[in-house]
């Protein structure tokens, strides 16, 4: 009796064990915590390069087919703050949140397709970065819908409408 009861007592002892000898570098979901290691100096991280490549100027060509892409991811991702004309007058706005500056001020309307891409990847202001949201083609995209937007004086103050050049 007292063998059968001492070999009970190992059984259940031994599956208590995790498995892990180093306790320490183990949390509570067993995922392994690993120290933060700095990318080594002259190495670039995996698809970073492909990303950085995508976001160069001048960026894709302005053909018919990017500016409709940019015309929906436009109305995806920057009509609730700054409206479809581009006038800062989304829903958003109307809630309560600060509006955004109109696309068709002169100082905006000064800005490259780079420099809105720039503004969308890294945020500006109030705005907040979307380059976890929107894809660097897209960015493009959006950027080539706005100065069209721009260019037909959509949206533009009264007196202020320019005529597509």
């Amino acid at each position: 009796m007292r063998v059968a009861a001492a070999f009970a007592a190992l059984v259940l002892l031994a599956a208590c064990d995790t498995g892990t000898e180093e306790r320490d570098a183990v949390a509570s979901t067993r995922t392994v915590q690993r120290a933060y290691m700095p990318v080594p100096p002259g190495t670039v991280p995996r698809g970073a390069s492909a990303q950085a490549a995508a976001l160069a100027p001048p960026g894709p060509e302005r053909m018919p087919a990017l500016l409709a892409r940019g015309e929906e991811r436009f109305r995806v991702f920057c009509t609730p703050c700054h409206g479809v004309s581009g006038r800062g007058d989304g829903p958003v706005v109307s809630r309560g949140f600060a509006p955004p500056p109109s696309y068709h001020e002169e100082r905006l309307r000064s800005l490259a397709p780079e420099q809105i891409v720039q503004v969308i990847t890294q945020g500006k202001g109030r705005m907040f970065p979307y380059a976890d949201r929107v894809l660097p083609e897209d960015r493009w995209a959006i950027a080539h819908h706005i100065k069209e937007l721009q260019a037909r004086g959509i949206g533009a103050a009264s007196g202020q409408e320019s005529a597509k050049p």
